[in-house]
Protein backbone atom coordinates (compact mmCIF):
# COMPACT_ATOMS: atom_id res chain seq x y z
CA UNK A 1 0.00 0.00 0.00
CA UNK A 2 1.33 3.38 -0.98
CA UNK A 3 -0.13 6.87 -0.92
CA UNK A 4 -1.08 8.45 -4.23
CA UNK A 5 1.13 11.40 -3.31
CA UNK A 6 4.24 9.24 -2.78
CA UNK A 7 4.74 7.91 -6.30
CA UNK A 8 7.67 10.19 -7.00
CA UNK A 9 10.38 9.90 -4.31
CA UNK A 10 11.66 13.10 -2.75
CA UNK A 11 15.35 13.82 -3.14
CA UNK A 12 16.07 16.30 -0.36
CA UNK A 13 19.78 16.38 0.48
CA UNK A 14 20.33 14.91 3.92
CA UNK A 15 23.58 15.16 5.86
CA UNK A 16 25.57 12.24 7.36
CA UNK A 17 24.82 11.98 11.07
CA UNK A 18 27.61 12.94 13.46
CA UNK A 19 27.20 11.62 17.02
CA UNK A 20 27.76 14.32 19.61
CA UNK A 21 26.99 17.23 17.26
CA UNK A 22 25.52 20.39 18.82
CA UNK A 23 22.82 22.70 17.49
CA UNK A 24 20.59 25.48 18.75
CA UNK A 25 17.44 23.40 18.17
CA UNK A 26 16.80 19.75 17.30
CA UNK A 27 13.44 18.96 15.71
CA UNK A 28 12.22 15.34 15.73
CA UNK A 29 9.93 14.40 12.85
CA UNK A 30 9.85 15.51 9.20
CA UNK A 31 6.10 15.82 8.84
CA UNK A 32 4.43 19.19 8.34
CA UNK A 33 4.79 20.31 11.98
CA UNK A 34 8.49 19.51 12.09
CA UNK A 35 9.31 20.89 8.65
CA UNK A 36 7.37 24.13 9.18
CA UNK A 37 9.03 24.68 12.57
CA UNK A 38 12.51 23.88 11.28
CA UNK A 39 12.10 26.02 8.16
CA UNK A 40 10.80 29.06 10.04
CA UNK A 41 13.68 28.87 12.53
CA UNK A 42 16.40 28.20 9.95
CA UNK A 43 15.44 31.06 7.68
CA UNK A 44 15.97 33.49 10.58
CA UNK A 45 19.47 32.20 11.28
CA UNK A 46 18.83 29.56 13.97
CA UNK A 47 21.07 26.46 13.77
CA UNK A 48 18.52 23.63 13.42
CA UNK A 49 18.93 19.88 12.95
CA UNK A 50 15.89 17.88 11.78
CA UNK A 51 15.79 14.13 12.54
CA UNK A 52 13.47 11.65 10.81
CA UNK A 53 13.28 7.88 11.21
CA UNK A 54 12.16 7.31 7.62
CA UNK A 55 11.74 9.79 4.78
CA UNK A 56 10.04 13.15 4.31
CA UNK A 57 6.30 12.89 5.04
CA UNK A 58 6.70 9.30 6.19
CA UNK A 59 3.40 9.06 8.07
CA UNK A 60 0.24 11.21 8.27
CA UNK A 61 1.58 14.35 6.57
CA UNK A 62 2.27 12.48 3.35
CA UNK A 63 -0.90 10.37 3.45
CA UNK A 64 -3.80 12.79 3.92
CA UNK A 65 -6.33 14.02 1.37
CA UNK A 66 -4.64 17.36 0.71
CA UNK A 67 -7.54 19.54 1.97
CA UNK A 68 -6.48 22.91 3.37
CA UNK A 69 -9.76 24.06 4.87
CA UNK A 70 -11.30 25.98 7.76
CA UNK A 71 -14.56 24.10 7.33
CA UNK A 72 -13.71 20.76 8.91
CA UNK A 73 -16.69 18.46 8.90
CA UNK A 74 -18.51 18.90 12.21
CA UNK A 75 -15.46 19.98 14.20
CA UNK A 76 -16.76 23.41 15.21
CA UNK A 77 -20.24 22.32 16.30
CA UNK A 78 -18.76 19.39 18.24
CA UNK A 79 -16.34 21.74 19.97
CA UNK A 80 -19.06 24.32 20.64
CA UNK A 81 -21.36 21.76 22.25
CA UNK A 82 -19.09 21.58 25.30
CA UNK A 83 -17.06 24.80 25.23
CA UNK A 84 -17.56 28.57 25.18
CA UNK A 85 -17.75 30.46 21.91
CA UNK A 86 -14.46 32.23 22.69
CA UNK A 87 -12.53 28.95 22.57
CA UNK A 88 -14.13 27.93 19.27
CA UNK A 89 -13.19 31.30 17.80
CA UNK A 90 -9.62 30.87 19.10
CA UNK A 91 -9.46 27.48 17.36
CA UNK A 92 -10.70 29.05 14.11
CA UNK A 93 -8.21 31.91 14.43
CA UNK A 94 -5.37 29.43 14.92
CA UNK A 95 -6.42 27.51 11.82
CA UNK A 96 -6.87 30.77 9.93
CA UNK A 97 -3.22 31.64 10.64
CA UNK A 98 -2.20 28.10 9.65
CA UNK A 99 -4.19 28.44 6.43
CA UNK A 100 -2.51 31.78 5.64
CA UNK A 101 0.92 30.31 6.33
CA UNK A 102 0.24 27.40 3.98
CA UNK A 103 -0.97 29.62 1.14
CA UNK A 104 1.78 32.22 1.53
CA UNK A 105 4.57 29.65 1.91
CA UNK A 106 3.32 27.55 -1.00
CA UNK A 107 3.31 30.62 -3.22
CA UNK A 108 6.82 31.55 -2.06
CA UNK A 109 8.14 28.02 -2.71
CA UNK A 110 6.33 27.59 -6.03
CA UNK A 111 3.95 24.86 -4.84
CA UNK A 112 0.60 25.02 -6.68
CA UNK A 113 -2.61 25.38 -4.69
CA UNK A 114 -6.04 25.44 -6.30
CA UNK A 115 -9.04 27.25 -4.87
CA UNK A 116 -11.98 25.03 -3.94
CA UNK A 117 -15.28 25.17 -2.12
CA UNK A 118 -15.39 22.99 0.99
CA UNK A 119 -18.66 21.28 1.90
CA UNK A 120 -19.93 19.62 5.07
CA UNK A 121 -22.94 17.68 3.84
CA UNK A 122 -25.73 15.38 4.96
CA UNK A 123 -25.99 12.08 3.12
CA UNK A 124 -29.58 11.62 4.26
CA UNK A 125 -32.30 13.44 6.17
CA UNK A 126 -30.95 12.57 9.62
CA UNK A 127 -27.75 14.48 8.87
CA UNK A 128 -29.55 17.79 8.25
CA UNK A 129 -29.44 18.75 11.92
CA UNK A 130 -25.66 18.29 12.05
CA UNK A 131 -25.28 20.49 8.98
CA UNK A 132 -27.40 23.23 10.56
CA UNK A 133 -25.43 23.05 13.81
CA UNK A 134 -22.12 23.33 11.96
CA UNK A 135 -23.43 26.32 10.03
CA UNK A 136 -24.41 28.11 13.26
CA UNK A 137 -21.12 27.30 15.02
CA UNK A 138 -19.05 28.41 12.01
CA UNK A 139 -20.96 31.68 11.66
CA UNK A 140 -20.56 32.38 15.37
CA UNK A 141 -16.80 31.76 15.05
CA UNK A 142 -16.50 34.28 12.22
CA UNK A 143 -16.41 32.09 9.08
CA UNK A 144 -18.28 33.24 5.97
CA UNK A 145 -20.13 29.97 5.50
CA UNK A 146 -23.37 29.62 3.57
CA UNK A 147 -26.17 27.07 3.37
CA UNK A 148 -26.22 25.37 -0.03
CA UNK A 149 -29.30 25.89 -2.18
CA UNK A 150 -31.24 23.25 -4.09
CA UNK A 151 -29.63 24.03 -7.45
CA UNK A 152 -26.12 23.55 -6.08
CA UNK A 153 -27.16 20.39 -4.24
CA UNK A 154 -28.36 18.83 -7.50
CA UNK A 155 -25.07 19.36 -9.38
CA UNK A 156 -22.66 18.43 -6.56
CA UNK A 157 -20.13 15.66 -7.03
CA UNK A 158 -21.81 13.54 -4.33
CA UNK A 159 -25.49 13.05 -3.40
CA UNK A 160 -26.31 15.65 -0.72
CA UNK A 161 -29.52 16.13 1.24
CA UNK A 162 -28.21 19.39 2.74
CA UNK A 163 -24.87 21.13 3.04
CA UNK A 164 -22.97 24.06 4.47
CA UNK A 165 -20.22 25.50 2.25
CA UNK A 166 -17.15 27.68 2.62
CA UNK A 167 -15.69 29.14 -0.56
CA UNK A 168 -12.05 29.97 -1.22
CA UNK A 169 -10.43 26.97 0.46
CA UNK A 170 -7.39 25.20 -1.01
CA UNK A 171 -6.33 21.82 -2.38
CA UNK A 172 -2.69 20.74 -2.47
CA UNK A 173 -0.44 17.81 -3.23
CA UNK A 174 0.87 17.38 0.35
CA UNK A 175 4.09 15.58 -0.64
CA UNK A 176 4.99 18.34 -3.09
CA UNK A 177 4.58 20.85 -0.27
CA UNK A 178 6.66 18.77 2.15
CA UNK A 179 9.45 18.22 -0.37
CA UNK A 180 9.60 21.94 -1.14
CA UNK A 181 9.79 22.74 2.58
CA UNK A 182 12.61 20.23 3.09
CA UNK A 183 14.60 21.73 0.21
CA UNK A 184 14.01 25.26 1.50
CA UNK A 185 15.06 24.24 5.00
CA UNK A 186 18.36 22.81 3.74
CA UNK A 187 18.92 25.85 1.49
CA UNK A 188 18.45 28.09 4.54
CA UNK A 189 21.31 26.31 6.31
CA UNK A 190 19.37 23.61 8.15
CA UNK A 191 20.79 20.15 8.80
CA UNK A 192 18.57 17.24 7.68
CA UNK A 193 19.18 13.71 8.98
CA UNK A 194 16.98 11.00 7.43
CA UNK A 195 16.95 7.36 8.52
CA UNK A 196 17.81 8.25 12.13
CA UNK A 197 15.57 6.73 14.81
CA UNK A 198 15.06 8.61 18.06
CA UNK A 199 14.68 6.52 21.21
CA UNK A 200 14.39 9.25 23.84
CA UNK A 201 15.14 12.77 25.05
CA UNK A 202 17.04 13.81 28.18
CA UNK A 203 16.90 17.37 29.50
CA UNK A 204 19.45 17.34 32.33
CA UNK A 205 22.17 18.54 32.60
CA UNK A 206 21.55 19.67 29.00
CA UNK A 207 19.07 18.60 26.31
CA UNK A 208 20.21 15.43 24.58
CA UNK A 209 18.36 13.44 21.92
CA UNK A 210 19.18 9.73 21.99
CA UNK A 211 19.23 7.99 18.59
CA UNK A 212 20.23 4.65 17.14
CA UNK A 213 23.42 6.33 15.91
CA UNK A 214 24.38 8.11 19.10
CA UNK A 215 23.37 11.31 20.91
CA UNK A 216 22.89 14.80 19.49
CA UNK A 217 22.75 17.93 21.65
CA UNK A 218 20.75 21.18 21.50
CA UNK A 219 19.60 24.07 23.63
CA UNK A 220 15.98 23.26 22.78
CA UNK A 221 14.13 20.23 21.38
CA UNK A 222 10.86 20.06 19.41
CA UNK A 223 9.01 16.72 19.38
CA UNK A 224 6.93 16.77 16.20
CA UNK A 225 6.19 13.04 16.22
CA UNK A 226 2.40 12.83 15.87
CA UNK A 227 2.10 11.69 19.49
CA UNK A 228 4.90 12.51 21.95
CA UNK A 229 7.40 9.70 22.48
CA UNK A 230 8.11 11.14 25.94
CA UNK A 231 5.80 9.99 28.73
CA UNK A 232 6.00 13.33 30.54
CA UNK A 233 2.49 14.76 30.76
CA UNK A 234 0.87 11.40 29.89
CA UNK A 235 -0.39 12.73 26.56
CA UNK A 236 -0.87 9.19 25.26
CA UNK A 237 -3.77 9.03 27.77
CA UNK A 238 -5.16 12.43 26.68
CA UNK A 239 -5.49 11.70 22.97
CA UNK A 240 -7.07 8.89 20.96
CA UNK A 241 -5.30 7.32 18.00
CA UNK A 242 -7.51 6.99 14.92
CA UNK A 243 -6.82 5.42 11.55
CA UNK A 244 -8.66 6.20 8.34
CA UNK A 245 -8.19 5.07 4.78
CA UNK A 246 -8.20 6.50 1.27
CA UNK A 247 -8.63 5.08 -2.20
CA UNK A 248 -7.99 6.96 -5.44
CA UNK A 249 -9.53 6.43 -8.87
CA UNK A 250 -9.38 7.74 -12.38
CA UNK A 251 -12.54 9.52 -13.54
CA UNK A 252 -14.75 8.46 -16.43
CA UNK A 253 -16.67 11.77 -16.48
CA UNK A 254 -16.02 15.32 -15.24
CA UNK A 255 -17.09 16.24 -11.72
CA UNK A 256 -17.49 19.66 -10.07
CA UNK A 257 -14.26 20.51 -8.28
CA UNK A 258 -14.87 20.57 -4.55
CA UNK A 259 -13.88 19.11 -1.19
CA UNK A 260 -16.67 17.16 0.51
CA UNK A 261 -16.97 15.64 4.00
CA UNK A 262 -20.14 14.04 5.34
CA UNK A 263 -21.68 15.12 8.63
CA UNK A 264 -23.33 11.75 9.23
CA UNK A 265 -22.08 8.16 9.31
CA UNK A 266 -20.48 6.34 7.65
CA UNK A 267 -17.99 9.14 7.00
CA UNK A 268 -17.37 9.89 3.32
CA UNK A 269 -14.62 12.28 2.26
CA UNK A 270 -14.35 13.16 -1.42
CA UNK A 271 -11.89 15.40 -3.20
CA UNK A 272 -11.27 15.81 -6.91
CA UNK A 273 -7.65 16.14 -8.04
CA UNK A 274 -6.67 18.37 -10.92
CA UNK A 275 -3.39 18.08 -12.85
CA UNK A 276 -2.41 21.41 -11.26
CA UNK A 277 -2.71 20.17 -7.65
CA UNK A 278 -1.95 16.48 -8.06
CA UNK A 279 0.92 14.13 -8.86
CA UNK A 280 -0.39 13.12 -12.31
CA UNK A 281 -1.35 14.90 -15.52
CA UNK A 282 -4.89 13.50 -15.50
CA UNK A 283 -7.89 14.28 -13.30
CA UNK A 284 -8.45 11.86 -10.43
CA UNK A 285 -10.50 11.58 -7.27
CA UNK A 286 -9.69 10.57 -3.68
CA UNK A 287 -12.34 8.98 -1.48
CA UNK A 288 -11.67 8.67 2.24
CA UNK A 289 -13.35 7.05 5.21
CA UNK A 290 -13.17 3.73 7.08
CA UNK A 291 -12.23 5.58 10.27
CA UNK A 292 -11.72 3.53 13.43
CA UNK A 293 -9.72 3.52 16.68
CA UNK A 294 -6.32 1.92 16.12
CA UNK A 295 -6.33 -1.82 16.76
CA UNK A 296 -10.08 -2.06 17.33
CA UNK A 297 -11.44 -2.94 13.89
CA UNK A 298 -12.54 -6.46 13.06
CA UNK A 299 -11.11 -6.12 9.54
CA UNK A 300 -9.46 -2.99 8.16
CA UNK A 301 -9.40 -4.55 4.70
CA UNK A 302 -13.16 -5.14 4.72
CA UNK A 303 -13.75 -1.52 5.73
CA UNK A 304 -11.67 -0.20 2.83
CA UNK A 305 -13.29 -2.63 0.38
CA UNK A 306 -16.68 -1.27 1.44
CA UNK A 307 -15.48 2.29 0.87
CA UNK A 308 -14.22 1.38 -2.60
CA UNK A 309 -17.56 -0.25 -3.48
CA UNK A 310 -19.43 2.87 -2.37
CA UNK A 311 -17.28 5.01 -4.67
CA UNK A 312 -17.83 2.67 -7.61
CA UNK A 313 -21.60 2.70 -7.05
CA UNK A 314 -21.91 6.45 -6.44
CA UNK A 315 -19.29 8.26 -8.53
CA UNK A 316 -18.16 8.11 -12.17
CA UNK A 317 -14.90 6.38 -11.31
CA UNK A 318 -12.78 4.14 -13.47
CA UNK A 319 -9.67 2.26 -12.42
CA UNK A 320 -8.66 2.16 -8.77
CA UNK A 321 -5.09 3.50 -8.70
CA UNK A 322 -3.99 3.56 -5.05
CA UNK A 323 -5.17 2.73 -1.55
CA UNK A 324 -3.54 3.73 1.72
CA UNK A 325 -4.14 4.56 5.38
CA UNK A 326 -3.04 7.26 7.80
CA UNK A 327 -3.12 7.81 11.54
CA UNK A 328 -3.96 10.91 13.53
CA UNK A 329 -4.70 11.78 17.14
CA UNK A 330 -7.67 13.57 18.67
CA UNK A 331 -7.51 15.21 22.10
CA UNK A 332 -10.36 14.46 24.45
CA UNK A 333 -11.30 18.15 24.54
CA UNK A 334 -11.01 18.50 20.73
CA UNK A 335 -8.29 21.19 20.89
CA UNK A 336 -4.68 20.37 19.92
CA UNK A 337 -2.03 20.33 22.62
CA UNK A 338 0.75 22.77 21.69
CA UNK A 339 3.54 24.17 23.83
CA UNK A 340 6.07 23.19 26.48
CA UNK A 341 6.14 19.60 27.65
CA UNK A 342 5.83 19.26 31.44
CA UNK A 343 8.88 18.38 33.53
CA UNK A 344 11.39 19.30 30.84
CA UNK A 345 12.67 22.55 32.40
CA UNK A 346 11.07 24.42 29.48
CA UNK A 347 13.48 22.79 27.04
CA UNK A 348 11.11 20.56 25.04
CA UNK A 349 8.18 21.72 22.87
CA UNK A 350 5.60 19.45 21.28
CA UNK A 351 2.27 19.37 19.45
CA UNK A 352 -0.36 16.68 19.08
CA UNK A 353 -4.11 16.13 18.70
CA UNK A 354 -4.94 17.65 15.29
CA UNK A 355 -8.02 15.42 14.83
CA UNK A 356 -7.22 14.79 11.12
CA UNK A 357 -6.86 18.49 10.25
CA UNK A 358 -3.09 18.75 10.22
CA UNK A 359 -2.75 20.88 7.09
CA UNK A 360 -3.95 23.91 9.05
CA UNK A 361 -3.32 22.87 12.66
CA UNK A 362 0.29 21.82 12.02
CA UNK A 363 1.50 25.18 10.68
CA UNK A 364 -0.46 26.93 13.46
CA UNK A 365 1.38 24.77 16.00
CA UNK A 366 4.69 25.57 14.30
CA UNK A 367 3.94 29.30 14.49
CA UNK A 368 3.33 29.10 18.23
CA UNK A 369 6.41 26.95 18.91
CA UNK A 370 8.61 29.25 16.85
CA UNK A 371 7.21 32.28 18.68
CA UNK A 372 8.09 30.73 22.03
CA UNK A 373 11.58 29.66 20.94
CA UNK A 374 12.28 33.17 19.68
CA UNK A 375 11.30 34.54 23.07
CA UNK A 376 8.46 36.73 21.81
CA UNK A 377 6.37 38.33 24.54
CA UNK A 378 2.77 37.26 25.01
CA UNK A 379 1.66 40.75 24.02
CA UNK A 380 3.38 40.26 20.65
CA UNK A 381 1.65 36.97 19.87
CA UNK A 382 -1.81 36.42 18.36
CA UNK A 383 -4.42 36.09 21.06
CA UNK A 384 -5.35 32.52 20.11
CA UNK A 385 -1.95 31.27 21.26
CA UNK A 386 -2.74 32.28 24.84
CA UNK A 387 -6.40 31.24 24.72
CA UNK A 388 -5.67 27.72 23.52
CA UNK A 389 -2.73 27.32 25.87
CA UNK A 390 -4.76 28.29 28.96
CA UNK A 391 -8.10 26.65 28.15
CA UNK A 392 -10.15 25.20 31.00
CA UNK A 393 -11.10 21.54 31.24
CA UNK A 394 -14.86 21.32 30.84
CA UNK A 395 -17.25 18.59 32.09
CA UNK A 396 -17.61 17.31 28.52
CA UNK A 397 -13.83 16.87 28.31
CA UNK A 398 -13.76 14.84 31.52
CA UNK A 399 -16.61 12.64 30.32
CA UNK A 400 -14.94 12.07 26.96
CA UNK A 401 -11.63 11.19 28.62
CA UNK A 402 -13.30 8.82 31.06
CA UNK A 403 -15.17 7.07 28.27
CA UNK A 404 -12.01 6.64 26.18
CA UNK A 405 -9.95 5.34 29.08
CA UNK A 406 -12.73 2.87 29.90
CA UNK A 407 -12.46 1.58 26.33
CA UNK A 408 -8.70 1.27 26.76
CA UNK A 409 -9.18 -0.80 29.91
CA UNK A 410 -11.71 -3.03 28.16
CA UNK A 411 -9.35 -3.52 25.20
CA UNK A 412 -6.53 -4.47 27.56
CA UNK A 413 -8.63 -7.07 29.38
CA UNK A 414 -10.08 -8.47 26.16
CA UNK A 415 -6.64 -8.75 24.56
CA UNK A 416 -5.06 -10.68 27.42
CA UNK A 417 -8.07 -12.98 27.78
CA UNK A 418 -8.02 -13.75 24.05
CA UNK A 419 -4.28 -14.37 24.00
CA UNK A 420 -4.43 -16.79 26.92
CA UNK A 421 -7.33 -18.73 25.41
CA UNK A 422 -5.24 -20.23 22.60
CA UNK A 423 -1.88 -21.95 23.05
CA UNK A 424 0.82 -22.77 20.54
CA UNK A 425 1.22 -24.66 18.33
CA UNK A 426 -1.33 -23.05 15.99
CA UNK A 427 -1.86 -23.53 12.25
CA UNK A 428 0.53 -21.48 10.14
CA UNK A 429 -1.26 -18.24 9.17
CA UNK A 430 -2.08 -17.85 5.49
CA UNK A 431 -0.45 -15.07 3.47
CA UNK A 432 -1.47 -11.68 4.88
CA UNK A 433 -2.91 -13.10 8.08
CA UNK A 434 -1.83 -12.99 11.73
CA UNK A 435 -2.81 -14.69 14.96
CA UNK A 436 -2.01 -14.25 18.67
CA UNK A 437 -1.50 -17.27 20.93
CA UNK A 438 0.29 -17.94 24.19
CA UNK A 439 3.41 -19.95 24.84
CA UNK A 440 4.16 -20.67 28.49
CA UNK A 441 1.80 -17.87 29.42
CA UNK A 442 3.44 -15.25 27.17
CA UNK A 443 1.45 -13.91 24.18
CA UNK A 444 3.11 -14.46 20.81
CA UNK A 445 2.16 -12.72 17.55
CA UNK A 446 2.53 -14.96 14.48
CA UNK A 447 2.02 -13.75 10.92
CA UNK A 448 2.83 -14.60 7.32
CA UNK A 449 3.79 -11.85 4.86
CA UNK A 450 5.67 -12.05 1.58
CA UNK A 451 5.89 -15.80 1.99
CA UNK A 452 7.68 -15.62 5.35
CA UNK A 453 6.19 -16.64 8.69
CA UNK A 454 7.48 -14.66 11.68
CA UNK A 455 6.83 -14.67 15.42
CA UNK A 456 7.33 -11.70 17.73
CA UNK A 457 6.17 -10.74 21.20
CA UNK A 458 2.50 -9.79 21.11
CA UNK A 459 2.89 -7.43 24.09
CA UNK A 460 3.22 -3.73 23.26
CA UNK A 461 6.41 -2.42 24.91
CA UNK A 462 4.65 0.84 25.83
CA UNK A 463 2.11 -0.29 28.46
CA UNK A 464 1.62 -3.98 27.85
CA UNK A 465 -1.41 -4.06 25.55
CA UNK A 466 -1.96 -7.16 23.43
CA UNK A 467 -1.50 -6.36 19.76
CA UNK A 468 -4.10 -6.88 17.05
CA UNK A 469 -3.40 -7.88 13.44
CA UNK A 470 -4.16 -5.20 10.82
CA UNK A 471 -5.13 -7.21 7.73
CA UNK A 472 -5.02 -4.18 5.42
CA UNK A 473 -1.47 -3.05 6.13
CA UNK A 474 -0.10 -6.31 7.59
CA UNK A 475 0.98 -4.65 10.83
CA UNK A 476 0.59 -5.30 14.54
CA UNK A 477 -1.45 -2.47 16.11
CA UNK A 478 -1.96 -1.72 19.81
CA UNK A 479 -5.60 -1.04 20.77
CA UNK A 480 -4.57 0.82 23.92
CA UNK A 481 -2.57 3.85 22.75
CA UNK A 482 -2.08 3.31 19.01
CA UNK A 483 1.53 2.10 18.73
CA UNK A 484 2.14 0.15 15.53
CA UNK A 485 4.76 -2.36 14.41
CA UNK A 486 5.74 -4.23 11.25
CA UNK A 487 5.25 -7.97 10.95
CA UNK A 488 8.92 -8.41 11.89
CA UNK A 489 8.48 -6.24 14.99
CA UNK A 490 10.00 -2.91 13.92
CA UNK A 491 8.36 0.16 15.45
CA UNK A 492 6.33 2.29 13.01
CA UNK A 493 4.70 4.96 15.18
CA UNK A 494 2.96 5.68 18.46
CA UNK A 495 4.18 6.26 22.01
CA UNK A 496 6.25 3.04 22.09
CA UNK A 497 9.95 3.80 21.67
CA UNK A 498 11.22 0.35 20.77
CA UNK A 499 10.17 -2.59 18.63
CA UNK A 500 8.91 -6.09 19.43
CA UNK A 501 11.17 -8.90 20.63
CA UNK A 502 11.56 -11.71 18.06
CA UNK A 503 10.41 -15.17 19.15
CA UNK A 504 11.62 -18.51 17.77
Amino acid sequence: MSSLWKQHPTESADTPFEPGARHDVVVIGAGLTGLATAYELARTGVDVALLERGGIGELASGSNTGKVSLLQGTTLSTLRSGHPASLVRAYVDANRDGFAWMTDTAEHLGVPLTSRTAYTYAQAGEGRRSVAQEYEAAREAGLAVRLVGEDELRVAAVPMAAAVALDGQRAVDPMRMLAALADAFVAAGGTLHLGVEVSGVKVFPEPRVETDRGPIFASRVVAATGIPILDRGLYWAKVSGMRSACVSFTLTAPLPDGMYLSADEPTRSVRTILPEDGPADVAQIVVGGAGHPVGRAESERAMLDELSRWAQQTLPVGEETHRWSAQDYTSHNRIPFIGTMPRTLGRVRFATGYAKWGLTNAPAAALRIVSELRGEKMSERPRWMTQIGTRLTMPADIAQGAAENAKVGLAAAKGWAGAEAQAVPVPQPAEGEGVVAQRAGRPVAISTTDGETRAVSAVCPHLGGILEWNDLECTWDCPLHASRFTASGERIEGPATRGLRPVD
